[in-house]
């Protein structure tokens, strides 16, 4: 009980900390979990842990074992942190080769200056590219291929973060992605077939919605920005180099090598052939000997970006601290018990209603790994003495997925918000009440269809 309330203790401290802007979000990562959990070592709170570990329950030992859940978690989310170092260099030179230029006047001259255009635009892109079901990717592709745009005409960047992983939301609950993944592993009597069909009609709606989001969004900026009627003339200025020293770095007889290894390499990462680590080492490699094949050159190009890739890299690593802490202490297991225990079991006929809502805290303040082995087991268990089925529960405790990647664990939102140079509480917030339609949406067509009833 102790540990269940200094868990949920240190999930209102975090979160307070962030969203008041007290801490950074590196620091909180990192700060927050480590006082708790050394104040649950201080209380004696897990003395068998530290035995496992290590010879002894001292406070010295627990604080051995301390470092080695950190170890634990920061090694878990090593490959990504270092797969993200890569993918933000390759990225960033071919930014810096030009290869986005011509992409970025084809878009200018589309929307003729028109906001409404740009986040229909986003919109779609996002979606498209979400299909591979990794956000990672689809942040990289959407945001470096519509920044400059966004930059030009002076559209909120905002609304790109906020646009960008809302889509990737609402596709990421495909079969491959990983919430949907999880539970079939954990319900193998579900087979993809089952669960796609099952939120497919959410998934649609929800896409048409957010949709409708980004019309609104783009007329409040043709209200505050109006529509510029651009001349091809204008256009030309607005991708024109802002320095002598950004054009010397550009590369136009380059563009269509850098394009053809570019989509390359997304086709490659989206058939998932080899792993994403391998593809954005060897394309960064390939992206310097081709555009830069001066050593000197190189080495500029690797300093010049490697701050931007920094920034994002140690966010990665901080919230693989918080992860191993916050599992290894034990109080991840304290958390989602006392969510699964929290409903009476008179509430059993809206088990299913009941299962979707705690989904929405349940994958926002924890990782989908403890939700989903953790808790849903449990949900699934107590759902069944009422009557529902394991597709019943397994896509009940898909919807809550709205809200996820809101959540300071996700690991790429740090690469958003570093790209679109948000503020994690801030953009929380803007992108929460629009999440809540969507999340809206995914329940009540669940129970129009039938897939998750509201009430046996």
């Amino acid at each position: 009980m102790t540990l269940t309330i200094l868990s949920w203790a240190m999930i209102v401290v975090f979160m307070t900390l962030i969203m008041t802007k007290k801490l950074s979000p590196f620091t909180a990562l990192v700060v927050v979990p480590l006082v708790f959990v050394l104040v649950g070592s201080l209380m004696g709170l897990y003395p068998e842990q530290a035995l496992e570990l290590v010879k002894g329950d001292s406070i010295w030992h627990q604080v051995l074992v301390i470092g080695q859940w950190i170890r634990a978690g920061v090694v878990k989310t090593g490959p990504t942190g270092i797969m993200l170092l890569f993918a933000i260099l390759y990225f960033a030179i071919m930014l810096n080769a030009g290869m986005f230029d011509p992409i970025t006047k084809k878009m200018l001259q589309f929307a003729g200056g028109d906001p409404v255009k740009v986040l229909v635009a986003t919109a779609v892109v996002a979606a498209a590219v979400s299909l591979n079901g990794d956000g990672t990717t689809t942040t990289l592709i959407t945001c470096t291929a519509f920044l400059p745009i966004y930059n030009k005409l002076g559209i909120s960047k905002m609304y790109l973060a906020v646009v960008t992983v809302l889509m990737n939301t609402i596709m990421n609950l495909l079969p491959w992605g990983g919430p949907s993944a999880r539970v079939i592993s954990v319900l193998p009597e579900l087979s993809d077939a089952d669960v796609l069909n099952a939120l497919a009609p959410g998934m649609v709606v929800a896409v048409i919605y957010m949709l409708g989001v980004a019309v609104y969004m783009g007329i409040k900026e043709r209200k505050r920005l109006g529509v510029v009627n651009l001349s091809n003339t204008e256009i030309e200025e607005l991708v024109k180099p802002a320095s002598e020293e950004e054009q010397a770095l550009k590369r136009p007889k380059n563009f269509l090598v850098n394009l053809a290894l570019t989509i390359l390499l997304i086709y490659l990462l989206m058939s998932q052939t080899f792993p994403s680590l391998t593809l954005f080492m060897v394309g960064t490699v390939l992206a310097l000997m081709i555009n830069y094949p001066k050593l000197k050159d190189q080495k500029a190009r690797i300093q010049d970006n490697a701050g931007d890739a920094l920034q994002v890299v140690i966010l990665v690593f901080g919230a693989g601290a918080f992860t191993g802490l916050f599992e290894g202490s034990g109080m991840s297991t304290a958390l989602a018990t006392s969510i699964a225990n929290i409903i009476p079991s008179s509430f059993g006929s809206f088990w299913g209603l009941i299962t979707a809502l705690l989904s929405a805290p349940g994958t926002f303040f924890l990782s989908n790994d403890a939700f989903y082995y953790g808790v849903l087991p449990v949900l699934a268990e107590a759902g069944a003495q009422y009557g529902y089925t394991a597709l019943e529960l397994g896509v009940a405790s898909l919807l809550g997925q709205a809200f996820h990647l809101l959540s300071p664990l996700v690991a790429f939102i740090y690469l958003l918000l570093s790209l679109t140079e948000q503020d994690l509480g801030e953009w929380q917030k803007e992108s929460a009440k629009w999440a809540l339609g969507i999340f809206v949406i995914f329940i009540a067509l669940a129970a129009i269809t039938g897939s998750v009833p509201l009430y046996k």
